[in-house]
C-alpha cells in the first residue's frame, strides 16, 4: 500500500521504537510536502529543537541557512525544502556531547519517506552520520574516508549529493583548520540550491 507523505509523518509522529532510550521521551521532528526538491539530512535534534519541535531551530540552523544562502521563509517552506534527520528524537547527551542519532529511524523510516517524495533532485548531507549512510555504497566513498575528505571531494558525489561538515558551534575549530570550505564551497552550494529551487 502507497502511503502519502502526510500519512508516513503520522506515522512517524507516534513511533515509539525506541523510546526507553530516550532521556526526554519522543518527539520526532520531521517536515516537508511531497513538492520538495531538496532534502536536508542532518543528525539529531537538540534539546532546543525537541522543546520547539521546529528542526534547525537553533545555533547551527542560524550557520546553515547562511551556508545555503536561505532565509528562514525559504528554508522553512515545506513545499520546496523536506528536513529530515538521522535520528528524529533528541537521542540524550554523552561525556562529550549529544549522543549520535538512534541507529533505529533511518532503516526504519527514510526510504519510506523518500519514496513520498518524487520532486527531489538534490540530498544535502549534513555532518558524517547522514554522509556514511549515504554514500556508504558510493564508489568513492569507504568506511575509511574521514569527512573531511567527503565534504574536500563533494564534487565526485554530484548532483545528487552535497556532502557538508555540520554548522555546530562546536565545530568552529574546523572551520578554522578548513577556511577552503567557506571561501570555495559555499558559492557552488548556494547556486546548486538556487539553481535547484529555481
Amino acid at each position: 500500500m502507497i502511503c502519502s507523505l502526510a500519512e508516513i509523518f503520522k506515522q512517524v509522529r507516534n513511533c515509539k521504537e525506541c523510546e526507553s532510550h530516550l532521556p526526554l521521551g519522543c518527539n520526532p521532528v520531521v517536515r516537508g510536502a511531497e513538492s520538495a526538491k531538496i532534502v536536508i539530512i542532518g543528525q539529531a535534534p537538540g534539546t532546543k529543537v525537541h522543546a520547539s519541535g521546529v528542526p534547525w531551530d537553533d545555533a547551527s540552523g542560524d550557520r546553515l541557512r547562511f551556508w545555503l544562502g536561505l532565509d528562514k521563509s525559504d528554508f522553512y517552506d515545506e513545499s520546496k525544502i523536506a528536513l529530515i534527520p538521522m535520528g528524529f528524537c533528541y537521542p540524550g547527551r554523552g561525556k562529550s556531547g549529544d549522543l549520535p542519532p538512534r541507529k533505529e529511524c533511518a532503516p526504519l523510516w527514510h526510504e519510506r519517506i523518500f519514496s513520498a517524495l518524487p520532486n527531489l533532485q538534490l540530498k544535502i548531507l549534513v555532518g558524517s552520520y547522514a554522509q556514511k549512510y549515504y554514500l556508504k555504497n558510493h564508489s568513492l566513498y569507504s568506511k575509511n574516508t574521514t569527512l573531511t575528505q567527503t565534504v574536500q571531494n563533494w564534487r565526485q558525489f554530484q548532483p545528487n549529493y552535497f556532502p557538508l561538515v555540520h554548522p555546530s558551534p562546536r565545530n568552529q575549530l574546523w572551520l578554522k583548520k578548513n577556511p577552503w570550505f567557506e571561501q570555495e564551497l559555499l558559492e557552488p552550494l548556494r547556486a546548486q540550491v538556487l539553481d535547484v529551487l529555481g
